[in-house]
């Protein structure tokens, strides 16, 4: 058995935190007829935010109160003020308290301000209060890249209590966006212990998207072992992790099933499997014999679509067709084989980039390809990335324009004036603060220079470069605004201008700040409604 705890899978994120927050209601009302309180360990990060959402949605329009709940929440950084925006304490009251009848005498968050002499105390008065009141009915946790649940890092012991503790340098990068730079992450927290989660009378880990795929494999697959903290959860009868498709593709019976069961041999089944199995044995496709087949899983699709000779044949020529040196297809050439087709010979390109370097990152060779084998190449950057532009960089750009703008003889004075706001607003700005709109500006500017000089360096003409600066990106905020209808409709418009017979998606989905799929999905929303009309 590979799976070493029960999981549950969902086919997305929605889905899963309205069956976690359906479950979390429901003890809340079956305390309440109890007349008992139900006593919750919460968590905060992105995982969790639907699953408040949708609680809030209960209160408001079911009538589900909250006066019988009692909460503990995991962690804290330290030191931390309650009313900074990274605080946990802000965290939790924008998205449940604020919006919900729980008395805040019944809140209980680690507190950073304590003087690092209290901290012990203060640790053992946390585990105490959860022990009188009977311990956690339940335990709501997400997980870290790094294995960790709550703040409990590798190498944490599975008895452990509340406590202070280090954080992990992949943690504080992690978390550096929402603190304006690693620099600013405080170094440590106040967690509850694993040994504290434990006492859980039940346990509710959630995970979402492929990101977390690896990590939820090793948590669900993997030996009990300090390095990945969650594999402790293992030892546990009343825990279940909560996934969405995404975060489960890791797990055997979604990436490898037929090491697990009989399969549906379909032909994206076979070639996953084939590819799987070549690199398993470390053989090119067409040496693979029987054998292997029979000694990795693979028995039945040897005998039901065997002999593997022609299996392998098959694979190799569908690989082999999905590779080219012309992206753009190849004129004149039989393109039945081909991944492109020959006409029209020369094509409109579009690339759509999500910030301002992700043309280059994601497909450079291909940008200049399409652009040398004499195609009509846009490119279209969907967002300014200005919060990816350092303070420093903003003001050396404006001296050199002060500089500038004087050795022509003109006036600089009014810029020299914006240049000593920005210094007075960058000398006070606190981590993760707006900028000014100038500054947002500047910034904007600098990006869009250094990928107009990438778009040319490639070969393409002014005309050809466009900036769609989609407003649901431009807060200023490293949080975004959702997607709306104007992001969609520029969309539409310029692949109506431009009626492009190829279209590129640039990025990564596993972009830490989600920006690559939001931008993703605007242009399949365009795509799907020029379909329609």
């Amino acid at each position: 058995r590979y799976e070493k705890l029960p999981v549950t899978v969902y086919a997305d994120q929605q889905t899963a935190s309205l069956a976690v927050a359906g479950r979390i209601a429901a003890l809340i009302r079956s305390k309440q007829a109890q007349g008992k309180p139900a006593v919750l360990g919460l968590a905060t990060g992105v995982t969790p935010i639907r699953v408040y959402a949708e609680l809030v949605r209960q209160h408001r329009e079911e009538g589900l109160s909250f006066a019988n709940v009692v909460t503990f929440n995991l962690d804290e950084y330290y030191p931390m003020q309650p009313d900074a925006v990274q605080s946990y304490v802000t965290f939790m009251n924008e998205n449940l308290f604020d919006h919900v009848d729980i008395d805040k005498a019944n809140v209980h968050i680690p507190d950073g301000t304590l003087a690092l002499e209290d901290v012990a105390a203060f640790c053992l008065n946390y585990e105490k209060q959860i022990e009188e009141l009977g311990g956690l009915d339940l335990q709501i946790l997400g997980i870290g890249r790094t294995g960790h649940i709550g703040f409990n890092e590798p190498g944490s012991a599975p008895n452990s209590g509340t406590r202070l503790v280090t954080l992990d340098d992949l943690t504080r990068s992690d978390a550096s966006r929402d603190f304006g730079g690693k620099e600013n992450v405080p170094t440590k927290a106040i967690t509850m212990g694993i040994g504290t989660i434990f006492k859980a009378r039940e346990i509710i880990l959630m995970a979402w998207s492929g990101k977390k795929a690896p990590i939820i494999r090793k948590a669900v697959e993997g030996e009990l072992s300090g390095d990945v903290p969650a594999t402790y959860l293992q030892l546990s009868d009343h825990v279940e992790f909560v996934l969405d498709e995404g975060a489960a593709a890791g797990l055997t019976r979604f990436d490898t099933p037929w090491l697990v069961k009989d399969c549906v041999w379909d032909n994206t089944l076979i070639k996953k499997a084939v590819i799987w199995l070549s690199a398993e044995v470390n053989k090119p496709i067409l040496k693979l014999t029987e054998e292997d087949y029979n000694n990795h899983g693979m028995a039945q699709l040897a005998v039901e679509q065997g002999p593997v000779y022609n299996i392998n044949i098959d694979i190799f020529n569908q690989v082999q067709h999905t590779i080219t040196g012309w992206p753009g297809g190849k004129p004149g050439a039989d393109d039945s084989q081909r991944p492109e087709r020959a006409e029209p010979a020369r094509k409109r390109s579009i690339v759509f980039s999500p910030h301002p370097d992700d043309d280059v990152i994601s497909m450079g060779g291909t940008f200049i390809r399409l652009v040398d084998q004499g195609h009509d190449v846009h490119v279209a950057y969907q967002t300014s990335g200005n919060t990816a532009v350092w303070d420093d960089d903003v003001l050396r750009f404006v001296e050199f324009a002060i500089d500038f703008k004087e050795s022509e003889g003109e006036d600089a004075g009014v810029m020299r004036q914006t240049y000593e706001d920005m210094r007075k607003f960058m000398a006070a700005k606190q981590p993760n603060q707006i900028d000014s709109q100038e500054i947002r500006n500047v910034k904007g500017f600098i990006r869009k220079t250094e990928a107009i000089s990438g778009a040319r360096f490639a070969g393409l003409p002014d005309s050809n470069i466009h900036f769609q600066a989609l407003p649901f990106y431009e807060t200023g905020k490293i949080k975004k605004n959702t997607v709306g209808e104007e992001d969609i409709k520029l969309t539409m418009e310029l692949l109506q201008k431009i009626k492009p017979h190829q279209v590129f998606a640039a990025g990564d989905f596993a972009d830490p700040n989600g920006t690559h799929i939001v931008c993703f999905n605007i242009i399949l929303a365009a795509l799907t409604r020029l379909k329609e009309t």
